[in-house]
């Protein structure tokens, strides 16, 4: 089986559709998954690291309002991040990733391995919530394959 960002990479290129990524605690690890693969510069516009609020809020648009009532980890804000690449590159698609990798940083409501993941293609707008278990990178990279793999099925 092939992996799924070199499905998302045949997808794109064979439908000239364009990808930029919005990531927290991802950390680059999406972008670096696309870079990876000759010949993604016909696609891949870019990505934000926005691990702090601040980068969420100035650089992504994302309301600080939403921040300080919802937080960071939130369906609001990961959709906000989602939009805020797909305006700030002029893309057709965008994954955004907002979490808990661990090992620290959990709390009762949002625990190691909650991670809210949005994938726009256009004007559609899919977002959901995860509860990952494994490690800090594990975490990272069931994140960023699930994205991937959302972006994949509304497109």
């Amino acid at each position: 089986m092939e992996n799924s960002e070199l499905l998302l990479d045949k997808l794109l290129k064979a439908n000239g559709l364009t990808l930029s990524v919005a990531e927290s605690c991802t950390g680059g690890r999406l972008a670096s998954l696309f870079t990876a693969i000759p010949g993604c510069s016909h696609y891949f516009k870019g990505g934000v690291v926005s691990y702090s609020n601040e980068a969420k809020i100035n650089i992504l648009g994302v309301n600080a309002g939403d921040i300080t009532h919802y937080g960071a980890v939130s369906q609001s804000v990961v959709e906000q991040m989602a939009r805020g690449a797909q305006r700030m590159f002029g893309s057709d698609c965008a994954i955004a990733t907002s979490g808990v990798a661990g090992p620290g940083g959990g709390t009762v409501d949002k625990p190691v391995g909650t991670v809210w993941i949005a994938a726009a293609y256009k004007d559609q707008l899919h977002s959901q919530v995860f509860h990952f278990s494994g490690n800090r990178a594990e975490n990272i990279s069931k994140a960023c394959k699930t994205g991937i793999d959302m972006l994949l099925t509304i497109i």
